[in-house]
This record gives C-alpha cells, sequence and structure tokens, in this order.
C-alpha cells in the first residue's frame, strides 16, 4: 500500500464544501418547484430508465445533486463530510473530485443496466405494435426515477474502508466496528438486498454496489501503482 502523507488537515476541504452547497440549492430548487404546474425538474434532472422518453445522458450527472427528502439528503451529505473530507485531504482537490464523479456515473450505469435487464423482457411484448402504438405504450409507463448521491457517496466509503482498514467507526454512535468490516457488511447487505428485488423497496442498491465498485478499483489501481495521480 503507497504511503499515505498528508499535509495540513483541512475539517472541510474545498470540493467537499462545494460539493454540499450545490446538493443543499439542488434541493431547495427541488422544494421551490415542487407544485410548479410548468416545470418539472425531477423530469429533467432525475434520472431515468433509457425506455423511458424523459430519459437524457445529462441526467446520470445531474441525479446525483437530487434527494428524495430531507433526511436522504441529511445523512448522505453527513457520509461525504464524514469520508470525503478525508479523502479529499489525503488525495487533493483535483483527485478526489474525479473520482466522487466517477463514483456517481459508476453507480447510475449499473443500475440502470439493472433496470435494462429487468424492463427489457416486458417491453419486448411490445414490438408487436406500430411505432406510434409503442410510443404512446411508453408513455403510459410509469418508470421511476432515480436521484442522490448515495452511488458516489459509497464510492467515498469502499475507498475509506481500503485505505484506513483498521479505523474504527461507531455505528448509530455506540457500536465500534472496524471500517473494513463495516463495509464487507454493509456491500454483503446492499448485495443480497439488490438480489432479493422486494417488492416496495424503493433503494436503489445496485447504484450503491456500481459506486462502492468503481470506487474500490479505482483506488486499488492507484495504491497497486503507486501512482500520485490516477487521472
Amino acid at each position: 500500500m503507497a504511503d499515505i502523507r498528508m499535509g495540513s488537515f483541512q475539517s472541510m476541504p474545498p470540493v467537499v464544501k462545494n460539493l454540499l452547497i450545490v446538493n443543499g440549492l439542488v434541493f431547495f430548487a427541488q422544494n421551490v418547484f415542487a407544485n410548479s404546474a410548468s416545470f418539472n425538474i425531477d423530469n429533467i434532472l432525475a434520472l431515468h430508465d433509457v425506455h423511458s422518453p424523459l430519459f437524457r445522458p445529462h441526467q446520470l450527472i445531474t441525479h446525483m445533486f437530487m434527494h428524495g427528502g430531507f433526511w436522504h439528503l441529511f445523512f448522505n451529505m453527513f457520509a461525504l463530510w464524514m469520508f470525503g473530507s478525508v479523502l479529499e485531504n489525503v488525495w487533493g482537490s483535483k483527485r478526489f473530485l474525479i473520482f466522487f464523479m466517477s463514483c456517481g456515473l459508476g453507480a447510475a450505469l449499473l443500475h440502470l443496466g439493472v433496470l435494462y435487464n429487468q424492463s427489457s423482457e416486458i417491453l419486448s411484448t411490445l414490438t408487436q405494435y406500430s411505432p406510434e402504438d409503442q410510443m404512446e405504450a411508453l408513455n403510459s409507463i410509469k418508470f421511476g426515477t432515480t436521484v442522490g448521491a448515495s452511488g458516489a457517496v459509497f464510492g467515498c466509503l469502499a475507498a475509506y474502508g481500503y485505505l484506513f482498514p483498521n479505523n474504527v467507526l461507531l455505528i448509530y454512535g455506540v457500536i465500534p466496528l472496524k471500517a473494513k468490516w463495516f463495509v464487507i457488511i454493509y456491500a454483503a447487505i446492499e448485495l443480497f438486498s439488490g438480489v432479493r428485488n422486494s417488492a416496495g423497496d424503493n433503494v436503489a442498491h445496485w447504484a450503491h454496489l456500481g459506486g462502492a465498485l468503481v470506487g474500490f478499483i479505482l483506488v486499488y489501481i492507484w495504491n497497486r501503482t503507486d501512482r500520485r495521480r490516477f487521472y
């Protein structure tokens, strides 16, 4: 493992600080336009299934800055500050920003891949209809949306667990657990939940796993080659 050397530690490094601000501003905008009849921010910025007429490529990025409610925002931003601040202090701002965005993008791609596989069988029945009827049917289907920085945050958690495996985290503020075991247990729970795919479960488990996987791969390659930069 590469020798980790940190300069002066910043409790609120610039990228983490600006990510917190941007997420807060977008959440404010979500609430401002929540009941607007002329502008639906979810249709534009949230991540849609690729089969949905509302899907746009930019949503792979913009969905990371939206959240489904205050507590969704709070816990994601708390985890970003808790783990992201350490990583940014270790790596520097540019490297951390690329890492964070890469994890979020990887999370979105894996999530969309799973959704595509799940919905393709159902939508294949539409091929017997005319293109106009297919489009009408697609418009009538409620594909749902995905929002949140959880995938990118899981990438930060995976990187933290890899770099600082023996650091002790207090789960719920009282249960001590080493970071490496916390990451492994959390990933196992997400994998089980994703495979189980329970009805009514609106958590994007595969997005979480996608972010963690990309985060682990990036930090593993970086440490293995002992490069000062992986961008």
